[in-house]
């Protein structure tokens, strides 16, 4: 066999999406938002410094995973950020989290926890018997879903 056959044959690699990047104004508070809500671990590195030292990397970049996982949710920080006014297409959401729970019960007991964060409710859609659902802002307004999955 030739290379060029050889090479036509073999599937081509493709990237992997490796994080989801947001904006920010407050790379560390909005750090901290999904930190807490997801259960999420600082890559290394990128911990809080502790209080009162210079904060770097959260004036900057901060990286998030999933415990154990190699996927995960970074911060980028920006000097200015325009709110998605999702329903209302004035300023679209352009990119949004989808998130699940296992049942209605751990839905009601995330909704306590995303408010208690700091997330805006946008649609409550908690009593639809075919997908029960609820989607929030978080501080800094990017849409995110939490449904029953």
């Amino acid at each position: 066999m030739d290379e060029a056959s050889t090479s036509a044959s073999a599937p081509a690699p493709v990237a992997r999406i490796r994080q989801v990047v947001l904006d920010t104004t407050d790379a560390r508070r909005l750090a901290e938002f999904y930190r807490q809500l997801f259960g999420l671990v600082y890559r290394s590195g990128d911990e809080p410094p502790a209080s009162g030292e210079p904060d770097p990397n959260g004036a900057d970049w901060l990286v998030l995973r999933q415990p154990g996982e190699d996927f995960g949710l970074a911060f980028q920080q920006v000097d200015a950020l325009s709110r998605a006014t999702w329903p209302d297409p004035r300023v679209p959401q352009q990119l949004h989290l989808d998130t699940t729970v296992p049942d209605v019960a751990a839905l009601a007991v995330q909704h306590g926890r995303a408010l208690a964060l700091g997330a805006t409710l946008l649609l409550d859609r908690a009593d639809d018997p075919e997908e029960p659902l609820r989607v929030y802002a978080d501080p800094d307004g990017h849409p995110f879903c939490v449904f029953v999955g």
